[in-house]
């Protein structure tokens, strides 16, 4: 049987930066990676467009598809992220980042918000 070591790795920075800060949102994100694969989450960007407002911090713990369209800035931090995603994130002025950067940049995770 293969591992996902991608996988693996995420579940451990995000382990790591919960022991630091005890904010629960990591705690969230660690669950919801530890989950069976058929459970996680696929967002379209059209979902993004209807529940975030201009410069918010997500997270999407599984991957982010293209349909729809995106008027506003975004910071993105995906699993997976589709090529036409992220086109129309970074065609609205966003960022896409990755998780070390994300815990590093919020490692209380004040601001931060999961997306699913």
């Amino acid at each position: 049987m293969f591992t996902n070591v991608l996988l693996d790795n995420a579940i451990w920075t995000v382990r790591r930066a919960f022991k630091r800060s005890k904010a629960p949102i990591w705690r969230s994100l660690e669950d919801e990676l530890l989950a069976p694969r058929s459970n996680r989450r696929e967002v379209n960007v059209s979902k993004l467009e209807n529940v975030t407002k201009n410069d918010e911090v997500i997270i999407v713990p599984g991957k982010l598809l293209g349909a729809g369209a995106i008027g506003h800035r975004l910071t993105v931090c995906a699993f997976s992220i589709s090529e036409v995603a992220t086109k129309k994130i970074m065609g609205s002025g966003g960022r896409i980042i990755t998780l070390d950067d994300l815990i590093e940049s919020h490692p209380d995770g004040k601001g931060v918000h999961i997306i699913g």
